[in-house]
């Protein structure tokens, strides 16, 4: 889930409960009210990484830490880490689950 229009300060309880998260802080500057997003990668409760320039290089640090680190994906969305892991960046392609398995053969086919 991504927070929209919500400041730092607002969403830090929310953070602290995260295990793991990209956030996208939009921030305002100045009188002229110009704002740029602030991009952060959240892993459990804690920011490790912010400023990031865009999601998808978020998305991309993101695998890199869980993959460094060897942690575990969040059960919610362990077949889309999978997905992203072994399809995208076509690391540990030997050991696929089922259902991903099935989505190789669906994209192949099309």
């Amino acid at each position: 889930m991504l927070l929209q229009n919500v400041s730092r300060e607002e969403a830090k309880g929310d953070l602290v409960e995260q295990v793991t998260k990209i956030c996208v802080f939009h921030v305002s500057e100045g009188h002229e009210g110009l704002s740029h997003a602030d991009v952060s990668i959240v892993v459990e409760g804690t920011e490790v990484l912010h400023s990031c320039p865009s999601v998808a290089k978020a998305s991309l640090l993101l695998m890199g830490i869980i993959y460094a680190l060897n942690l575990s994906y969040p059960s919610k969305l362990k077949y889309t880490f999978e997905v992203f892991q072994k399809l995208f960046l076509e690391l540990d392609v030997l050991k696929l689950s089922p259902k991903v398995q099935s989505l190789q053969k669906k994209l192949q086919c099309n």
